[in-house]
């Protein structure tokens, strides 16, 4: 039940995040889906072998972070999430590349390298999508999207998904509450009773669902989810566009860790 109760809570967390008041939530919204957009495209354009240009990316979630005030635990415990999905498709890569290459004198297989960039892009690219969610929330994130004409059914239905996540997580909640009840004693669930437990967790579930629709009939719904006006873009939201995307350009251009090493070898030369 705990459990249960924590899961709940770290649903709802970015949603609390969401509702601060800083630069960065102050943003249009569709000025940070566009800048996360645009990073998350050139941090997938990295080759397979690139590692050192991907470097220089990290700072965009760091100023995030700082700038929207953000606790890191939440997010890095999300971050984590992703990551056993993540090491279950790289970890082969080491046995399907076996081609070799020297790093100071050592031996390195290149299937490593691949395995090391797919952990750092997936690293860049969650951390990315959970600091949009942090600073925007789903309705705003939302309302950006009709903005760029998202067709209205795919949108509602990422809104709809996301909160019956928790309504479901609520009725699982209660019905593992109730069994508790009927069974103090007992530690977990009996597998005699999982198969009547997942029964009832559906029925309850579809019920709970069309009371929930009824009442946003009842609220005038007709298939579209407002999600409110959020007014124009102004030229603080073009700067922090433009200025991210030209970052983003320059450091897939050049390597800025390699002109950098360069740099310091010349001075020391």
């Amino acid at each position: 039940m705990p459990n249960i109760m924590n899961s709940l809570y770290n649903m709802r967390i970015l949603d609390d995040l969401a509702r601060k008041e800083t630069t960065i939530h102050r943003l249009h919204p569709l000025a940070k889906l566009l800048t996360t957009v645009s990073y998350l495209t050139v941090v997938v354009s990295f080759g397979k072998y690139e590692i050192s240009g991907l470097i220089p990316l990290l700072f965009y979630p760091v100023m995030v972070f700082v700038l929207a005030e953000l606790p890191v635990g939440p997010i890095i415990k999300r971050m984590l999430l992703a990551s056993p999905l993540i090491i279950g498709i790289g970890i082969l890569n080491p046995f399907f590349d076996h081609q070799i290459f020297l790093l100071s004198g050592i031996e390195i297989s290149r299937g490593w390298i691949t395995f090391l960039s797919l952990l750092i892009k997936s690293a860049l690219t969650v951390s990315a999508a959970l600091l949009l969610i942090a600073t925007t929330g789903m309705d705003r994130l939302a309302g950006a999207l009709r903005m760029l004409k998202v067709p209205r059914i795919f949108v509602i239905q990422l809104l709809l998904t996301y909160r019956y996540i928790s309504v479901l997580m609520e009725e699982v909640a209660r019905t593992l509450r109730a069994y508790s009840l009927r069974a103090p004693e007992q530690k977990g669930i009996h597998r005699s009773a999982w198969g009547s437990l997942a029964g009832q967790l559906l029925l309850r579930t579809f019920d709970r669902a069309q009371r929930i629709y009824e009442a946003m009939c009842l609220r005038g719904f007709t298939g579209e989810y407002h999600t409110g006006n959020y007014g124009k873009i102004i030229v603080w939201d073009l700067t922090y566009i433009v200025g991210w995307v030209l970052f983003f350009i320059a450091t897939r251009i050049y390597n800025i860790p390699m002109l950098i090493g360069s740099l310091i070898m010349e001075v020391i030369r």
